[in-house]
Protein backbone atom coordinates (compact mmCIF):
# COMPACT_ATOMS: atom_id res chain seq x y z
CA UNK A 1 0.00 0.00 0.00
CA UNK A 2 1.22 3.04 -1.17
CA UNK A 3 0.55 6.53 0.37
CA UNK A 4 0.32 10.04 -1.86
CA UNK A 5 2.94 12.48 -0.36
CA UNK A 6 0.66 15.90 0.18
CA UNK A 7 1.80 18.86 -1.64
CA UNK A 8 4.78 20.96 -0.53
CA UNK A 9 4.10 24.37 0.64
CA UNK A 10 5.23 26.09 -2.53
CA UNK A 11 3.67 23.25 -4.96
CA UNK A 12 -0.07 24.44 -2.77
CA UNK A 13 1.16 28.30 -3.14
CA UNK A 14 1.90 28.01 -6.93
CA UNK A 15 -1.62 26.58 -7.66
CA UNK A 16 -3.11 29.16 -5.37
CA UNK A 17 -1.33 31.79 -7.01
CA UNK A 18 -2.60 30.25 -10.33
CA UNK A 19 -5.93 30.14 -9.64
CA UNK A 20 -6.15 33.87 -8.03
CA UNK A 21 -4.87 34.93 -11.40
CA UNK A 22 -7.22 33.24 -12.92
CA UNK A 23 -10.05 35.04 -11.05
CA UNK A 24 -8.96 38.06 -12.56
CA UNK A 25 -9.45 37.18 -16.09
CA UNK A 26 -12.89 35.30 -14.44
CA UNK A 27 -16.57 35.67 -16.65
CA UNK A 28 -19.65 35.02 -14.91
CA UNK A 29 -21.87 32.20 -16.90
CA UNK A 30 -25.37 33.08 -17.58
CA UNK A 31 -26.87 31.72 -14.03
CA UNK A 32 -26.12 32.27 -10.45
CA UNK A 33 -26.52 29.32 -8.50
CA UNK A 34 -28.85 29.79 -5.52
CA UNK A 35 -31.47 32.19 -7.27
CA UNK A 36 -34.25 31.31 -8.53
CA UNK A 37 -34.17 32.49 -12.27
CA UNK A 38 -31.49 34.13 -14.73
CA UNK A 39 -32.33 37.27 -14.99
CA UNK A 40 -31.79 38.59 -11.39
CA UNK A 41 -28.17 37.31 -12.14
CA UNK A 42 -27.87 39.40 -15.09
CA UNK A 43 -29.42 42.71 -14.01
CA UNK A 44 -27.32 42.53 -10.53
CA UNK A 45 -24.39 42.08 -12.95
CA UNK A 46 -24.80 45.89 -13.76
CA UNK A 47 -23.26 46.67 -10.57
CA UNK A 48 -19.19 46.97 -10.26
CA UNK A 49 -17.77 43.68 -9.71
CA UNK A 50 -15.12 43.41 -7.17
CA UNK A 51 -12.43 40.26 -7.29
CA UNK A 52 -11.07 39.51 -4.07
CA UNK A 53 -8.08 37.07 -4.11
CA UNK A 54 -6.20 35.70 -1.04
CA UNK A 55 -3.46 38.26 -1.13
CA UNK A 56 -6.01 41.13 -1.24
CA UNK A 57 -5.69 43.95 1.60
CA UNK A 58 -9.52 43.86 3.06
CA UNK A 59 -8.91 47.45 3.87
CA UNK A 60 -8.36 48.76 0.41
CA UNK A 61 -11.06 46.33 -0.52
CA UNK A 62 -13.28 48.26 1.94
CA UNK A 63 -12.23 51.28 0.33
CA UNK A 64 -13.43 50.07 -2.80
CA UNK A 65 -16.59 49.06 -2.15
CA UNK A 66 -17.51 52.56 -0.13
CA UNK A 67 -16.47 54.41 -3.45
CA UNK A 68 -18.47 51.83 -5.36
CA UNK A 69 -21.39 52.32 -2.69
CA UNK A 70 -21.15 55.87 -3.06
CA UNK A 71 -21.16 56.05 -6.71
CA UNK A 72 -23.80 53.35 -7.71
CA UNK A 73 -25.38 52.11 -4.78
CA UNK A 74 -24.93 48.66 -5.21
CA UNK A 75 -21.28 46.64 -5.33
CA UNK A 76 -20.60 43.25 -5.90
CA UNK A 77 -17.59 41.53 -4.87
CA UNK A 78 -16.37 37.96 -5.83
CA UNK A 79 -14.20 35.62 -4.52
CA UNK A 80 -13.32 31.53 -4.93
CA UNK A 81 -11.34 29.53 -2.11
CA UNK A 82 -11.49 29.81 1.32
CA UNK A 83 -9.00 32.44 1.83
CA UNK A 84 -10.34 35.15 -0.47
CA UNK A 85 -13.77 34.67 1.03
CA UNK A 86 -12.32 35.55 4.46
CA UNK A 87 -10.72 38.40 2.72
CA UNK A 88 -14.08 39.91 1.25
CA UNK A 89 -16.33 39.18 4.35
CA UNK A 90 -13.61 41.28 6.26
CA UNK A 91 -14.17 43.97 3.47
CA UNK A 92 -17.28 44.33 3.60
CA UNK A 93 -17.35 44.43 7.83
CA UNK A 94 -14.74 47.62 7.42
CA UNK A 95 -16.35 48.68 4.56
CA UNK A 96 -19.85 48.84 6.72
CA UNK A 97 -17.91 50.83 9.26
CA UNK A 98 -16.70 53.18 6.88
CA UNK A 99 -20.55 54.26 5.40
CA UNK A 100 -21.93 54.53 8.80
CA UNK A 101 -19.96 57.08 9.40
CA UNK A 102 -21.80 58.69 6.58
CA UNK A 103 -25.09 56.92 7.74
CA UNK A 104 -24.89 54.64 4.81
CA UNK A 105 -26.41 51.14 5.89
CA UNK A 106 -25.33 48.29 4.19
CA UNK A 107 -26.40 44.94 3.89
CA UNK A 108 -24.67 42.00 2.25
CA UNK A 109 -26.29 38.78 0.28
CA UNK A 110 -24.32 36.16 -0.71
CA UNK A 111 -24.85 33.46 -3.35
CA UNK A 112 -22.97 31.21 -5.59
CA UNK A 113 -22.07 31.88 -9.40
CA UNK A 114 -20.56 30.31 -11.59
CA UNK A 115 -17.64 31.96 -13.26
CA UNK A 116 -15.71 30.72 -16.56
CA UNK A 117 -11.77 30.89 -15.82
CA UNK A 118 -9.28 29.82 -18.63
CA UNK A 119 -12.33 27.92 -19.89
CA UNK A 120 -13.05 25.74 -17.07
CA UNK A 121 -16.15 26.20 -14.83
CA UNK A 122 -15.39 27.27 -11.51
CA UNK A 123 -18.11 27.91 -8.44
CA UNK A 124 -17.44 31.53 -6.90
CA UNK A 125 -19.25 33.33 -3.67
CA UNK A 126 -21.02 36.57 -4.98
CA UNK A 127 -21.85 39.00 -2.14
CA UNK A 128 -23.85 41.10 -3.33
CA UNK A 129 -23.94 44.79 -1.62
CA UNK A 130 -26.88 47.04 -1.00
CA UNK A 131 -28.46 49.71 1.17
CA UNK A 132 -30.28 48.81 3.34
Amino acid sequence: MSLATPPDDASRLSTRHQQEEAMSNAQPLERAVGEGNAAPARQQRSAEVLKVSTRSRPSAVAGAIAGVMRENGSAEVQSIGAGATNQAIKAVAIARAYLSEEGIDIVCIPSFIDVAIDDEERTAIRLLIERR
